[in-house]
């Protein structure tokens, strides 16, 4: 019994000491890793926002039809539910359709038909379209069988586009203008930041003096400000870039901040002093030797950055001083709800401010986890 105890202390003692070795050889990425993949919550986010960049690149095949494509006979449909068994037979359908005429407005009130069965299905040819306007196509994800029934799974617009495709489409945009943006922005941040930590003296001063007055500028006005500058007969590619440089201009500051006390503290190291003596240019010491020392950080600073892009562009376009149609952003879309009566008579217009709240919640998240798995003083 003795000598068992003995040798399982001995296996366990063992065990300790490879994973102690493990842990030591192992590179800052594959620690950063092991600890990320414990956070649970973050790992759910990592795979909700890898869904939501799928759906943006690939929208054309997860959207019903183009998200311009319009039916005035279908304006402002609800959602319709999608089920799965009928008379205990298995296969995706929704129920048709049916309407009313309000007496006092006129209006159409819209019921659901359940005499009529519409059946849905995966991998459906349908409405024709060109994958990132090169590459033809005409298969969609999930869609009617028979293109003409109606199939609006969060339901329509006043002008009888579907909802769902909308956002889907949508994303494409709201996304990728995040990512412009903090790209931008941090290159700027980084620069800035470094040549001030680096250099310091009088142009740190004045670096630092001209980052305090932006920062303390307040926000929303100087929003609207610069993007009523936006010219209304400019094409949806140049106010595109347009937005991204605002974004730029209003986000940089705190990271060059943080950059500055970071070179600060690194710049009496003995890895920078040695890259001095080499004769090291300003440039390449930033880039080759600085920056890489805190590149944890950086990258989980950039997943905390992207919400705040993505709440700027949705909050200008949504005050009509952003994107404008014929572009479709989430923000766009949410001009339609700026009524109370729209939102009181037609909720599913709120739709695109869902993808709003699940994708800045998600990459929340995915920042919180990346910035404890980045702390090297998180165990």
């Amino acid at each position: 019994m003795l000598k068992t105890l003995t040798k399982k202390k001995g296996l366990i003692a063992r065990g300790a000491d490879v994973e102690s070795l493990r842990v030591e050889v192992a590179s800052q990425w594959k620690l950063m890793w092991w600890k990320f993949r414990k956070h649970k919550l973050a790992m759910v986010s990592a795979a909700i926002v890898i869904v939501l960049y799928l759906l943006a690149m690939f929208s054309e095949f997860f959207a019903v039809r183009s998200g311009f494509t319009n039916n005035a006979k279908y304006a402002l449909v609800p959602p319709q539910s999608l089920h799965l068994i009928n008379n205990g037979k298995l296969g995706l359908y929704v129920f048709g359709l049916a309407y009313t005429r309000d007496p006092a407005s006129l209006q159409r009130i819209w019921t659901t038909d359940k005499t009529v069965i519409i059946p849905v299905g995966l991998f459906v040819k349908g409405e024709p379209y060109k994958m990132w306007g090169v590459i033809p196509g005409d298969i969609h994800l999930i869609a009617a069988r028979n293109p003409e029934d109606p199939f609006f799974l969060f339901g329509s617009d006043r002008i009888g586009r579907d909802l769902f495709s909308r956002v889907i489409y949508s994303a494409r945009v709201s996304l990728t203008v995040g990512l412009v943006g903090i790209a931008l922005s941090f290159m700027l941040g980084i620069l800035i930041g470094g040549i001030s930590g680096l250099i310091g003296g009088a142009l740190d001063n004045i670096i630092q003096r001209i980052i305090e007055i932006m920062i303390s500028i307040p926000t929303l006005p100087f929003w609207l400000a610069l993007a009523a500058m936006v010219p209304i007969d400019w094409t949806p590619l140049q106010t595109y870039f347009m937005i991204s440089m605002i974004l730029t201009l209003l986000s940089w500051m705190g990271l060059a901040r943080v950059v500055r006390s970071k070179f600060l503290a690194l710049r009496s190291e003995d890895f920078v002093l040695a890259a001095q003596l080499d004769n090291c240019s300003n440039m390449r010491l930033i880039t080759h030797h600085m920056l890489p020392s805190f590149l944890s950080y950086i990258i989980a600073s950039v997943t905390l950055s992207i919400p705040g892009m993505i709440i700027g562009e949705t909050a200008l376009s949504f005050l009509g001083l952003g994107l404008r149609p014929p572009i479709i952003s989430w923000g766009v879309m949410l001009q339609d709800c700026q009524k109370i009566v729209a939102i009181a008579n037609t909720p599913w217009l709120l739709a695109p401010a869902g993808a709003v709240f699940i994708t800045v919640l998600a990459m929340n998240f995915l920042g919180d986890g990346l910035r404890d798995a980045a702390d090297p003083y998180q165990s």
